[in-house]
């Protein structure tokens, strides 16, 4: 464990406790900057990974994440965002924590080491064949998360492992090893800092760029956002006028047309005959809006009068 970064001491560590208030905050914030730097290094294996979760979810397959303590709560933080941003439903997503529900009131360390829980876990996910297992751990040898993507590869399902220290032991199960190498923390040991901030980062842009290969981003709008609560309606609502270039009322009446759903209610605006129609364009170009609007006719590199020179559409 010494030999580990996660576990070494910080270059300015010596003395913290006896710094100002400020200067202590200070060494804090460039900590993090630090450790939220080491993301770009593992670009490449986030965008790799992002290509293999969305072949698995394509071909019909699951997202399940695995990890323990404050990695739990980064993977968390990310699975449960996915259904309302993304619309990915949530049946195709599962959430494996060391401790279970328990671990949302106490976060006790002691699950950690309990291989028999993740083998439990991941049999009762039913992960297989198909899926896909993201398992994150700051360390890399976090004995839940080792199990739980051992079992999920010997189980056929795809696996991806995240980690802050070179040669872990999660890698060597890992179909992607993403690499996040961030420095000391500046209380040693304390992954809920620097390495947690570098691993929430790196699944915010796995799973982002998932959603991307899968057609539900267009431009910069989440077009297949499950619109849910007040506010999602009005942003729904402003997305169909702003890439249809229709007025609001006319934007909120395509979006009862379409059922509340985003995509079909632009291909309506661009002249698909109605909700049926649009879906099954929307089938034909892979959920991908772009195409679609293509096998509609509307070539976004050129002038359109539907959407307007200067529109977000028009552009390549």
């Amino acid at each position: 464990m010494a030999e580990m970064r996660t576990e070494a001491l910080h270059q300015n560590a010596e003395g913290l406790d006896v710094q100002t208030p400020d200067a202590i905050l200070s060494f804090l914030a460039n900590a993090q900057i630090e450790a939220a730097k080491t993301v770009h290094g593992a670009i490449p294996a986030i965008a790799e990974a992002a290509e293999l979760i969305a072949r698995q979810l394509k071909a019909g397959g699951r997202l399940a994440y695995a990890a323990a303590g404050s990695s739990a709560l980064m993977a968390v933080a990310d699975a449960l965002e996915l259904p309302g941003t993304f619309g990915i439903a949530r049946d195709r997503i599962a959430i494996l924590v060391a401790g279970g529900d328990e671990a949302f009131r106490t976060l006790a360390g002691g699950p950690e080491d309990d291989t028999g829980e993740a083998a439990a876990a991941v049999a009762g996910a039913g992960i297989s064949k198909g899926d896909c297992l993201i398992a994150i751990s700051a360390s890399g040898s976090t004995p839940y998360a080792v199990q739980a993507i051992g079992d999920a590869r010997r189980q056929g399902a795809a696996t991806i492992a995240i980690a802050n220290n070179k040669g872990a032991p999660l890698f060597n199960q890992a179909d992607v090893a993403i690499l996040l190498e961030t420095p000391p923390e500046l209380i040693a040991g304390s992954t809920r800092m620097g390495a947690g901030t570098a691993q929430k980062i790196a699944l915010n842009m796995l799973s982002t760029l998932t959603a991307i290969h899968l057609g539900h981003v267009h431009d910069g709008y989440m077009v297949n956002l499950t619109a849910d609560n007040i506010k999602l309606r009005d942003r729904a609502v402003r997305m169909v006028a702003a890439i249809s270039g229709r007025g609001r009322d006319d934007a909120a009446r395509l979006l009862e047309e379409s059922g509340g759903v985003v995509k079909t209610a632009i291909l309506l605006a661009a002249g698909a005959a109605n909700a049926d129609a649009a879906e099954k364009i929307l089938e034909g170009a892979g959920q991908k809006l772009r195409p679609a609007l293509s096998a509609l006719g509307h070539d976004p590199e050129k002038w359109n009068p539907l959407f307007g020179k200067d529109h977000a559409l028009t552009k390549k």
